[in-house]
């Protein structure tokens, strides 16, 4: 019987977390908001970075490259999970799959670069702050995110490319939460070790060596805090990358969980609840976390609706003038 290629001809089903018609409009209620809530905080942190003049830094402007990163993120996926669930038809087309599959790894590897590099202009403002001004200008910020961006784009192009040529003749339901590396090999039945290969490749490259900087760095950082003789100075040092640790244990743990094993259907069990975690939760939380433990966003948010409010306060009180006048 001759092997038939379905990869240009077919449709892939998604199976989402349950396929029981009881949950369908809840979960759709619970994704919905899920992305307001991440819309909403990463709006906010994007809009507030610029128009305080304050937060006209290195660290907030890699900081509203995440924002930009994150609610990109979310876009990808919980869009057409919200449409499973709220139509209950999990259809996509091939091309939407490859399509969700190239934006999805690309925007994960930017994602890690803007973390590196977020650790790296940490450890120049805390283990060498009187050359901080020098080395992070504007030319070489604005440089490293576009490489952070454009590496992520880059990177995914082999992966997405080698992942559409694959013959899917097993089937076509695909069990994860969208269209991913893992769960699209698990239905292929043609040769995979090229594209194995290449995801290994692409790992060291763009995975492992941001890995290696982000943990350089802290090292460094951690030394250069504890020769800090004054408990105030150590705690207002370790404030100000104590967001970004824990944004990237968050993201580095997630993530090692999920691509560290091989596929195979009991660990893409697994590898659907760590998907809602780094697609839904994550972006979510990041500007909770930068807010909460932030003091400059604190008292930019502060000082913002101070001014939003005698605004509005202003205008109100010109208008009443102006009625009482007519």
């Amino acid at each position: 019987m001759e092997k038939r290629n379905q990869s240009t001809n077919t449709e892939f089903l998604i199976l989402s977390l349950t396929d029981n018609p009881m949950l369908q409009f809840p979960l759709f209620i619970v994704f919905l908001l899920i992305y307001l809530t991440t819309l909403f905080g990463n709006t906010s942190i994007i809009t507030l970075v610029c128009i305080d003049c304050h937060l006209h830094t290195p660290m907030y402007a890699f900081l509203c490259n995440l924002s930009i990163i994150d609610v990109c993120y979310t876009s990808v996926t919980l869009p057409k999970l919200m449409q499973i669930h709220f139509t209950q038809n999990n259809a996509i087309s091939f091309n939407g799959c490859m399509t969700q599959q190239y934006f999805f790894c690309s925007i994960a590897i930017a994602e890690y670069h803007i973390l590196a590099v977020m650790a790296f202009d940490r450890y120049v403002a805390i283990c060498k702050p009187l050359h901080y001004t020098i080395i992070m200008t504007r030319k070489v910020c604005f440089l490293l995110s576009s490489i952070s961006w454009t590496s992520g784009f880059l990177s995914s192009l082999p992966i997405s490319f080698l992942t559409s040529g694959l013959s899917f003749c097993r089937s076509n339901v695909i069990n994860h939460l969208m269209c991913d590396v893992k769960p699209l090999m698990q239905l292929s039945c043609s040769d995979t070790r090229i594209l194995e290969i290449v995801i290994f490749i692409v790992t060291m490259l763009y995975a492992f060596c941001p890995f290696v900087l982000i943990c350089t760095s802290y090292i460094y950082i951690i030394m250069a805090i504890l020769n800090i003789r004054s408990s105030e100075g150590r705690q207002r040092a370790f404030s100000t990358c104590s967001s970004h640790l824990i944004v990237f244990s968050l993201f580095c743990v997630i993530m090692i969980c999920t691509y560290a094993g091989p596929a195979s259907v009991d660990s893409l069990e697994k590898d659907k609840v760590l998907a809602l975690l780094y697609v839904a939760v994550i972006p979510m939380l990041n500007p909770i976390i930068y807010s909460l433990r932030n003091r400059e966003v604190k008292f930019a948010l502060t000082r913002n609706r101070k001014h939003f409010v005698s605004n509005v306060q202003q205008k109100c009180g010109l208008c009443i003038s102006q009625n009482y006048m007519f």
